[in-house]
């Protein structure tokens, strides 16, 4: 990871540094600039808020346990991946569709059954309509198999490229390419077949299917888990996520456009509780 190594900045080792060796301040610095990204990874993988925020809080923790392993042979962000992904890869916790074992197959015809003949309408139409395709675009991720699902996240959602990715996996770049490929093509096939955001031709559209997952209550009109999600400062709102979404229109755009969501501060906070508690062996006084 040579050229990953060029990118790692002389600033990050320093706060590193300053963090390894007992520095408060420059450990809640760490932990400000990773928690909103590694929070973000736990969503796509785990589904739901809740288990997200727990999974963020046990990833911290591992993370700054082994804080002093860093050797800046990669970005501290694609180390902290690294961590993250191991971490919930082999999380015993399981969302209702990994519990399931709902295929894509299955979940289309979930969406197929109870679609409105007209577009959901009132005061709250845009807002609904937006968290079905945010819930919606949660659930099809979790049909796949989590070695399928974590490839396609770092490399469709988050951009990555195969290098840093099949780092982060400890894998070659070829076999994550594959996976990949193979996470694709099934998504693909899916959304191109199912999706009207994707295909005018496709049959389902969100607005649609919103009064069937209100029924169902997979969505909650007073508290909407998506749409409303704090964002982080400065990131993508859900509306500016739908319109990237809109202008590329494809398969993967669907997929990546959610918001640039933020860790809750209410776990955040927690672990910066855990900071003075003693827990950590590098902030114990010298």
């Amino acid at each position: 990871m040579s050229t990953e190594h060029d990118a790692v900045s002389a600033q990050e080792q320093a706060m590193v540094a300053r963090a390894v060796a007992g520095d408060r301040d420059a450990v809640a610095q760490v932990v400000r600039s990773l928690q909103d990204p590694l929070y973000r990874l736990a969503l796509r993988m785990v589904w739901r808020p809740a288990e997200a925020e727990d999974a963020t809080q046990e990833i911290m923790v591992r993370l700054l346990d082994h804080l002093h392993t860093w050797r800046a042979e990669a970005r501290l962000l694609t180390w902290a991946y690294r961590i993250g992904v191991n971490h919930l890869l082999n999380l015993r916790r399981q969302s209702p569709q990994e519990a399931a074992h709902l295929s894509l197959d299955a979940f289309r015809e979930g969406l197929a059954d109870g679609l409105s003949e007209a577009d959901h309408r009132g005061p709250e139409a845009v807002l609904l309509t937006a968290e079905v395709r945010l819930t919606c675009s949660q659930g099809m991720l979790q049909c796949l198999a989590r070695d399928e699902r974590i490839a396609f996240v770092l490399g469709d959602v988050f951009e990555l490229s195969s290098t840093e990715a099949a780092w982060i996996l400890d894998i070659t770049p070829a076999a994550y390419r594959k996976r990949l490929e193979r996470a694709k093509k099934r998504l693909g096939n899916f959304l191109n077949a199912t999706c009207g955001l994707v295909d005018p031709a496709a049959f389902c559209r969100c607005s649609r299917r919103v009064d069937k997952a209100l029924a169902l209550g997979r969505i909650d009109r007073g508290r909407p888990v998506y749409a409303r999600h704090p964002v982080s400062a400065g990131g993508r709102t859900a509306a500016e996520a739908e319109r990237q979404m809109i202008r590329l229109h494809d398969a993967a755009s669907v997929l990546r456009a959610h918001p640039d969501y933020a860790a809750p501060q209410a776990k955040m906070d927690a672990i910066a509780g855990l900071l003075g508690s003693g827990r950590f062996p590098l902030l114990e006084e010298t």
